[in-house]
């Protein structure tokens, strides 16, 4: 058997979840040589739909893309940063849209061996099970998903 993962995928969103399995993934890209890729969704479609349902209004949505573009730019460098500590390249990539499908669209296009996910949060009812954006991706995903517990064992491990 090769090596097992040549393409890895990481998925951000800012929690700090997202963050440990970014150094999960670091250290999983290093130890098999493989190639990674962060990846930040500014969610578009929920805007949207916060918009046809009234809750806020165009300009508000504009200036709050504005703001979530932001975000991912500074969530994306630092995991550039963090990666760079362990002297590996990483992709990043910044998409708009519905998570799930840009994410799905992304590992089918690279071809991606495994898709990793920060800790899912507790759900509370049907509602939120069905609309969340990590559960999707797990659904969704075209390969592998490994789910990164939210462990300070990962922080203490990676800043050694």
């Amino acid at each position: 058997m090769g090596v097992p993962f040549k393409d890895i995928v990481v998925y951000l969103d800012g929690s700090e979840s997202s963050m440990t399995a970014a150094m999960y993934s670091i250290k999983l890209a290093v130890e098999h040589q493989a190639k990674l890729t962060a990846v930040y969704v500014v969610n578009t479609k929920a805007l949207s739909e916060l918009v046809k349902a009234g809750i806020f209004v165009a300009i508000e949505r504009d200036e709050y893309q504005r703001d979530l573009q932001a975000d991912a730019d500074r969530y994306l460098r630092h995991v550039a940063k963090l990666a760079a500590t362990k002297q590996l390249e990483i992709d990043t990539v910044k998409l708009e849209g519905a998570i799930h499908v840009v994410v799905r669209q992304l590992l089918k296009e690279q071809k991606a061996d495994l898709l990793v996910l920060g800790g899912i949060t507790d759900i509370r009812s049907r509602r939120e099970e069905l609309s969340s954006e990590t559960d999707r991706m797990m659904r969704t995903s075209p390969c592998p998903v490994l789910v990164v517990r939210d462990d300070d064992d990962i922080w203490l491990e990676f800043e050694e």
